[in-house]
């Protein structure tokens, strides 16, 4: 788990996913954040767990952000109103996708999904990290640096997704190429984003 941004702001545990959808229906608009308390797996205790809170957050335009620890029993995910610029998922976009279906996706919740649609955010959604894969335009300006390619090879899968995430995010292509050789340049100092 993450550390915590600031540990003064307490978790509320919800015993069941409807408890949180009520909440949401009277606090989406008014309320900036909520931190929500999750047990870990082989706990007694017993809450919604993090699958629910994500489907009904993701029903009023919200999404979950910073995590971090309780204790050794529990955790907190951060859940905040999307912003309007704020990039989508594929894994999100999968999970609304079956919420339209299921038809518990709120008028707010429709209306930053056709935001996102109207301004490409939708199109150009990112992929989790077990299934992104570097563009060809990487792995071509790899080939012609052979300490960048000895150096990308010793790189676990966050370090990975790291480059991947800002390659892909880049909007026009002269900058997804910047970035490419910049990400480069860097593997063949042997640096990256996230050293472990």
């Amino acid at each position: 788990m993450g550390k915590d941004i600031d540990p003064t702001k307490t978790a509320k545990f919800f015993k069941t996913q409807s408890a949180f959808r009520s909440w949401l229906e009277k606090n989406h608009e008014s309320k900036t954040e909520l931190w929500i308390g999750f047990y870990k797996k082989g706990s007694a205790l017993k809450a919604m767990d993090y699958k629910e809170a994500l489907d009904e957050a993701l029903c009023y335009g919200w999404v979950d952000g910073l995590k971090g620890t309780i204790d050794d029993q529990s955790y907190r995910i951060r859940f905040t109103p999307r912003k309007a610029k704020s990039l989508w998922s594929k894994v999100n976009i999968g999970h609304v996708e079956r919420l339209i279906l299921e038809k518990k996706m709120t008028a707010v919740g429709l209306a930053r999904i056709e935001e996102a649609k109207a301004d490409g955010r939708w199109d150009n959604s990112y992929a989790s990290s077990s299934t992104a894969s570097m563009p060809d335009e990487f792995f071509q300006a790899l080939a012609k640096n052979k300490k960048a390619k000895a150096f990308y090879a010793t790189l676990n899968k966050t370090q990975i997704y790291s480059m991947y995430f800002r390659i892909h995010n880049a909007k026009k292509p002269e900058t997804k190429l910047r970035w490419v050789e910049r990400i480069v340049l860097m593997l063949e100092k042997g640096k990256t984003f996230h050293m472990p």
